[in-house]
């Protein structure tokens, strides 16, 4: 077990590292950043979302930004869409599971807002097919 557990911290380093290495990949998450500071600036909000382990991380970032990350400073407008359940159950109930957040977008997001899909495979209907 040892050895698998060693693994996969290897791997996670690896991952990470890579990452480091991938200049176009630096510059996309910084673009995105200066996105989504304009969009603070602006006073719009920034929305997340995700399916599954997605939604729990699409959770903890609008937590980072609606709370308190590395220092003290006013709360930043983020929410993670996926958190109101009975809103969930009665769309995916009375539409479908796949119109859940392109419908809460509808009604919440005004222009300007962001909107930050998750996805660990990339291929997640819910995400990318009525969102675009």
């Amino acid at each position: 077990m040892s050895k698998q557990i060693k693994e996969l911290i290897q791997s996670s380093i690896t991952t990470k590292q890579q990452v480091l290495e991938n200049a176009a990949l630096i510059g996309v998450v910084d673009h995105v950043t200066d996105i989504i500071v304009a969009a603070f600036k602006n006073g719009n909000g920034v929305y997340f979302c995700g399916n599954g382990g997605s939604a729990a991380d699409a959770q903890h970032l609008a937590a980072e930004f609606s709370g308190r990350f590395y220092k003290d400073r006013k709360a930043l407008p983020a929410e993670a869409l996926h958190c109101n359940t009975s809103y969930l159950t009665a769309v995916a109930n009375d539409y479908s599971f796949d119109l859940i957040y392109a419908r809460l977008i509808q009604g919440l997001g005004k222009p300007g807002d962001i909107l930050i899909g998750l996805s660990t495979s990339g291929n997640s209907k819910i995400l990318f097919r009525h969102l675009k």
